[in-house]
């Protein structure tokens, strides 16, 4: 994968989580990742938090860069594991729990 593809993949799963999690939630977690706050800032078109089952969020990443659903579920998994390794552990607890618990199996979660 070019360095390209991975750049739009890891942003795909990081809008998509972006999404599910408060406006403010959000940002936070955009300032938090290494290197990601010139590059990343989520696009928010409603304050609140719109949480959406894993089928509907591996679509989105699906369509977003048009992998199929069990690549977008793979890289959705590579791009959490990055995120652990990125985070804190105390934030990415919290990052988390503020997700679906349904969520819980699109990638690591302790």
């Amino acid at each position: 994968m070019s360095r390209e593809e991975s750049a739009d993949l890891s942003w795909a799963v990081l809008e998509a989580t972006a999404g599910q999690l408060r406006d403010g939630e959000a940002r936070r977690l955009a300032a938090e990742l290494p290197g990601a706050g010139e590059q990343w800032q989520p696009r928010r078109h409603r304050p609140e938090a719109r949480p959406v089952c894993p089928d509907e969020f591996i679509t989105q990443v699906s369509r977003h860069t048009g992998l199929t659903e069990a690549e977008a579920r793979a890289a959705t998994a590579a791009v959490r594991a990055a995120l652990r390794q990125g985070l804190s552990e105390d934030r990415y607890r919290y990052l988390i729990r503020q997700l679906p618990a349904e969520c819980a199996g699109l990638g690591p979660v302790s």
